[in-house]
């Protein structure tokens, strides 16, 4: 194994990167992509942070624009790599 790769075969540069990309998240932000990467609904979301699934739907539609995401899962991918642990 080469010193660019992890333990778990990614390479450090893709998650130097997916960090890079969530430093422009806010705590709140953080948090709702920690519950996404977690499979969570809008709605479970919302229960979990006791916020309406509209508030979850707008976090959610902030992040996939500020990450340049297409959809949830990317984001959740993007999540996994920077190493986003649920709180």
């Amino acid at each position: 194994m080469s010193s660019t790769n992890s333990p778990r075969g990614r390479r450090w540069p893709a998650a130097r990167e997916a960090r890079r990309r969530l430093e422009s998240l806010s705590a709140r932000e953080l948090e709702v992509l920690a519950l996404l990467g977690e499979g969570l609904s809008n709605a479970d979301a919302g229960e979990r942070i006791h916020v309406s699934e509209a508030t979850v739907k707008t976090y959610v539609s902030r992040i996939l624009t500020k990450l340049r995401c297409e959809n949830r899962v990317q984001a959740a991918l993007l999540a996994r790599d920077a190493g986003l642990e649920p709180r």
